[in-house]
């Protein structure tokens, strides 16, 4: 006796076909192939900076767009040195409008705050405020 259920229905196949002997194409996008703003912020903090920032304080610096011009980031490196002699651990330091809390054995800058998202914020585990 034939088994009928496989000529009135034909089997089912998951997945992807395998195709052998062809070349895989590039489907990336021009846009994809551009640097982010927070690749290109953190390239410019790296190259104008001694001090350097975790991957939250460039995200947090590129979502407010906190301006990191070489005067700033000079101004942030002098109160870091500021910090440092005065033997700060984690000092808040303010440059202008913007607070950095900064990590000074790590002489990294943890994160970012400007003025208009200063408002009604606790900064914790302090332990000095450096204003520049």
């Amino acid at each position: 006796m034939e088994d009928i259920r496989f000529s009135l229905y034909s089997p089912v196949v998951t997945g992807t076909p395998k195709v052998s002997g062809t070349a895989k194409t590039d489907t990336r996008t021009v846009e994809e192939d551009k640097p982010s703003f927070q690749d290109v912020l953190a390239e410019t903090i790296r190259r104008s900076s001694d001090v350097n920032f975790s991957k939250h304080a460039v995200k947090r610096a590129a979502e407010h767009s906190i301006e990191l011009n070489d005067d700033n980031l000079g101004r942030l490196n002098e109160g870091v040195k500021i910090a440092s002699e005065k033997n700060l651990t984690e000092p808040l330091i303010l440059v202008g409008g913007t607070a950095f809390l900064v990590n000074i054995p790590n002489n990294t800058v943890i994160t970012a705050v400007d003025s208009s998202n200063m408002k009604g914020n606790v900064f914790t585990n302090i332990d000095g405020t450096v204003i520049i």
